[in-house]
């Protein structure tokens, strides 16, 4: 990435970066308005304009009206977001469109919402957005976003807006490899996997001014279905902050049915108690269904995610927990111990935190069951993404037993989930109390 001019003396607020190729004509009509705009808001804001080898005085244009250029080093429009993400240090970057079909008024709709997420979205396709598009264009863009909604299971109608607001520290360490107009649907989900929040505003997207689309169909095509594989891939797999509360509504009836046993065995065993701790909560439903507990993890994003349904939760790590003695009537450990280390300081840290008469539910997979291993190899097989290949710590339910009775707890029962997945009930011995330690 080369810029051909100094960033700015004062830190801006705001960055806008502008792809633009051959687009002279509509900059000069664009800019001074951008520039009126960021006046009337009051912001310290910068323009870059990210070229990707202009022969129609582009550059020049951009310069005289006051962007900063950035030549692209990399291909296409995705080398151009990726050229003026780096080259600025302001803490909010809009991204929008040279060619007029970005109105630099709704600048001032994004700048006023920028806190209620970490991506904003200029949406065609919510109530209240419209866009005046070609026949052809309309049909290829609802197909492109409606078969992107569905196949991944996002809650967003515009997936390909590119007039779009980041919080510039979420899109800054995204590892990106779409290169064409892709992008904008590869930076979409994996903000959301990682559990940052994103919003779409309504939004009226009009006709470019001069000049034509740069849009080549069959080749975007192609390139929009090979990112649908990789994002599908994303999407399914344990790194996406939501997966297990999707989980629990799964197309895939085995899937969905482990997720709602192990959920209604939990519950059944928590016997209606109030003060929980989850310890590896992830974003299951069952810290959802239960607002009044603790949430843990491990995970940051897990817990971001879980951001809007859940409001108790912490991060740590199950070998030491960041709670005082006795702090819960009730500890649900449930598909963690198998991801961790058999480190005794699990079951001691568990014991330290639960008080007298307290109740443990702690649930992990049968591996003395020739079943689990079977399932686990076609998981694995169908699955690649899944938790199966994370599973390092193996137990059998004689094992976890005697851990347990070794360990002091009264074991009171144990029940199987889809027969190879094992949740146990135990009881810290001692009278029950009442109050936090």
């Amino acid at each position: 990435m080369t810029s051909l001019a100094a960033p700015p003396a004062t830190p801006p607020d705001l960055a806008i970066v502008i792809p633009a190729w051959n687009e002279r004509e509509n900059l000069e009509l664009l800019l001074p308005a951008l520039k009126e705009m960021i006046t009337g808001l009051n912001l310290t804001a910068e323009i870059l304009v990210a070229d990707g080898g202009s022969h129609d005085g582009t550059r020049e244009a951009a310069e005289r009206r006051g962007a900063r250029v950035v030549l692209q080093q990399e291909r296409g429009y995705g080398g151009a977001l990726l050229a003026g993400f780096a080259a600025t240090s302001a803490p909010y970057i809009v991204t929008m469109d040279a060619d007029l079909s970005h109105r630099p008024v709704f600048l001032e709709e994004l700048w006023r919402r920028r806190h209620e997420a970490e991506l904003l979205i200029a949406s065609r396709y919510v109530a209240g957005g419209r866009a005046d598009m070609g026949t052809i264009r309309k049909l290829f863009s609802h197909v492109l976003n409606r078969t992107y909604r569905r196949m991944l299971s996002l809650p967003l109608h515009d997936l390909s807006s590119g007039f779009r607001m980041y919080r510039r520290d979420v899109v800054a360490i995204l590892r990106l490899t779409a290169r064409d107009f892709d992008v904008l649907e590869e930076i979409l989900v994996r903000v959301h996997a990682e559990g940052w929040r994103i919003r779409e505003i309504p939004f009226h997207y009009m006709s470019r001014g001069s000049g034509s689309s740069h849009v080549r169909f069959i080749k975007f095509a192609w390139a929009f279905l090979k990112t649908l594989g990789r994002m599908w891939r994303l999407r399914n797999s344990v790194a996406s902050a939501d997966y297990d509360y999707r989980a629990f509504d799964s197309p895939i009836w085995l899937q969905r049915y482990w997720q709602r046993t192990r959920h209604r065995l939990v519950l059944e065993f928590l016997e209606g108690q109030k003060e929980v701790l989850d310890i590896g909560c992830g974003s299951s439903r069952i810290i959802v269904d239960l607002p009044a507990a603790i949430g843990m993890d491990i995970l940051q994003n897990k817990l971001r995610w879980l951001r809007s349904c859940h409001h108790r939760l912490v991060r740590g790590s199950c070998d030491r927990l960041p709670f005082r003695t006795g702090s819960f009537a009730a500890v649900i450990n449930s598909e963690v111990i198998e991801h961790v280390p058999d480190v005794p300081d699990i079951l001691t840290e568990m014991w330290r935190v639960l008080r007298p008469g307290g109740i443990l539910i702690l649930g992990t997979p049968d591996y003395g069951r020739w079943l689990w291993w079977i399932l686990e190899w076609i998981y694995g097989k169908v699955h690649p993404g899944g938790y199966a290949e994370e599973h390092i710590t193996h137990f059998t339910r004689e094992e976890l037993a005697e851990r347990l009775r070794a360990a002091g707890y009264e074991i009171l029962d144990c029940r199987y989930v889809g027969f190879c997945e094992m949740i146990f009930k135990a009881r810290k011995p001692g009278a029950a109390k009442t109050g936090l330690a």
